[in-house]
């Protein structure tokens, strides 16, 4: 039987969770693959779990990159540095690399897709975006005969955890949010997830695949939740929508839209079942038509199942995969960047109960080109009353600039919130 030797560098939540999969499944993945996965060294400023001292490493070059008999290094200490700094020189030394590291991903992948082709060792990558979701590979090892058009998902288990129990129980942001941190489902720190950087960064992955071109993060909109309210929830269900922080992508011949953003979508749509900290991701491609992938977005098993994935496909490998798209720092010269994407909006305005309100709004959205779907007006009893548009498709950069002259005319209070609506 072979053996692969295995170093693992960080023993949080998730490399904790890898350690007990070693453990557990080492004979089943004896008799399934006829590999003996045979952990060598664990490397961690703090052992969270207990483990032999044998194992326990002191120094990465000394104790694993010096190491011949190490065949594949998994990184689990998250961040850019020093984990882009073990990875390049786990790489340069030959060893395979598995890394659930979106963050160092999405914004080095250029680099380390090179050091990793130089020496020929393997980068692998399937615990990056969606948990135990197997997007990564079905995107580059089972629709290769597709041309992905368009991509929606929801990549963030904390955001869609908020706004379920925002929509469920009612409870405000902040609320939510206090629960979410006691629970351990948000950091103490939520803003990668709730401004929308940790979906940003998975998008930027799977858009790159998904279009055979390298969508770097600095060509993608971003919004998070923070200004998401009860009252934009209540309105958009009683008007048939479902709120949730979407990561959408479209490639149309050479250009790409790419944005991150808090989005209604009807209540029929697959992705408005996706409830908790679940994720989901929607695709379409030319061949295979729609499809969605769903399951756990985080926790330590389900990313641990995806990282050993990763670890016995590596292993199988006579030799590597590395990306055929330009795959350079900056974006192909070839790829153009749509920021003016057309979209529907469900927009909450606060107006003045006034005669002819609603027609000098209509008319100032429709010398910009923005024909509105419905309307709804809510009674206060007061002289501000709350106004729910839903416009047509319109552009971005229209819809901005009408809601940019609606906020300097008296009949309108402020534009309380515009989020974008896809179907």
């Amino acid at each position: 039987m072979r053996e692969v030797n295995i170093a693992l560098i960080g023993l949080g939540t998730v490399g904790s969770g890898v350690y007990k999969t070693i453990c557990l499944q080492k004979q089943r993945v004896e008799h399934k693959e006829g590999i003996s996965l045979n952990l060598k060294k664990v490397l961690a400023l703090e052992y969270a779990i207990d483990i032999p001292d044998s194992l326990k490493a002191t120094d990465f070059y000394a104790d694993i990159v010096s190491d011949k008999s190490i065949d594949i290094v998994i990184e689990l200490i998250g961040g850019i540095s020093p984990a882009k700094e073990f990875i390049l020189a786990a790489l340069g030394a030959g060893k395979t690399v598995v890394t659930a590291n979106k963050d160092l991903l999405a914004q080095h992948w250029p680099e380390l897709n090179a050091a990793a082709k130089a020496s020929g060792a393997g980068l692998y990558f399937e615990a990056s975006v969606g948990g135990g979701i197997p997007i990564i590979r079905t995107i580059w090892e089972s629709l290769q005969a597709n041309e992905i058009t368009s991509m929606m998902g929801i990549i963030n288990g904390t955001t869609n955890y908020i706004l379920t129990k925002m929509a469920e129980e009612k409870l405000s942001y902040e609320e939510v949010l206090a629960q979410a941190q006691a629970q351990g489902l948000a950091e103490a720190n939520p803003k990668s997830d709730v401004e929308g950087y940790d979906a940003m960064y998975k998008l930027s992955i799977l858009s790159s695949l998904a279009f055979h071109a390298r969508v770097p993060v600095e060509y993608i909109y971003r919004e998070g939740i923070t200004g998401i309210t009860l009252e934009d929830i209540k309105y958009g269900q009683e008007l048939g929508y479902t709120l949730k922080l979407l990561a959408i992508s479209k490639r149309e011949g050479n250009t790409v839209q790419a944005r991150v953003h808090p989005t209604m979508i009807p209540n029929t749509h697959p992705l408005a079942s996706i409830r908790g900290a679940f994720n989901a991701i929607y695709l379409h491609g030319n061949i295979v038509d729609d499809i969605m992938l769903y399951g756990r977005g985080a926790g330590d098993m389900p990313t641990a199942s995806a990282v050993m994935s990763d670890v016995i496909y590596a292993a199988n490998q006579a030799s590597h995969k590395y990306t055929t798209f330009y795959n350079e720092k900056d974006a192909s010269s070839e790829m153009t960047f749509e920021k003016n994407w057309e979209s529907a909006f469900f927009l909450r305005l606060i107006v003045l109960d006034a005669p002819n309100v609603l027609a000098k709004i209509a008319g100032i959205f429709g010398s910009h080109g923005v024909s509105l779907a419905s309307v709804m007006q809510k009674e206060h009893g007061s002289e501000s009353v709350p106004l729910v548009l839903i416009t047509h498709k319109a552009k971005e950069l229209s819809v901005k600039q009408a809601l940019g002259e609606l906020s300097k005319i008296k009949e309108v209070t402020s534009v309380a919130n515009a989020i974008r609506v896809e179907s």
